[in-house]
């Protein structure tokens, strides 16, 4: 005897597929803002340098760029906490860690390019 399914059972046997299947996490936008400006050591905005910003939930980290006054702003992220850190030429300011935003926050920081990356010294001729 053949069975015959109807849609209800169909339907019903979907959704158990469904519900077992893993559940992969979309990236989620939110309604905070990460703004601020970079400094130079001479304390002058610097225009286009690279600001890196990543959460603390293990997002890959992303990078924007300041405009002509030094300033940046990300808009729509979620509430989470925030490293950041500027880089222009080759200087780098020191990470802000644990910048905490909330829901629908914007949060201002001020980041100071002042350290160059350390020169590896050169290495001594060996002696025979």
């Amino acid at each position: 005897m053949r069975r015959r399914f109807t849609f209800p059972k169909i339907f019903v046997l979907a959704l158990a597929i469904a519900a077992a299947a893993p559940v992969h996490a979309m990236p989620q936008h939110g309604t905070s803002t990460l703004a601020g400006i970079v400094l130079g050591a001479d304390g002058k905005p610097v225009a286009n340098a690279s600001v890196t910003y990543q959460s603390g939930g293990g997002v890959a980290p992303h990078a924007v760029h300041t405009d002509s006054n030094g300033k940046f702003s990300v808009s729509k992220l979620r509430a989470d906490i925030y490293d950041v850190r500027a880089s222009s030429q080759g200087v780098y300011s020191d990470w802000q860690r644990n910048v905490s935003l909330r829901t629908g926050q914007t949060k201002t920081v001020t980041l100071r390019l002042t350290h160059s990356p350390t020169p590896t010294p050169a290495a001594a001729p060996s002696q025979p």
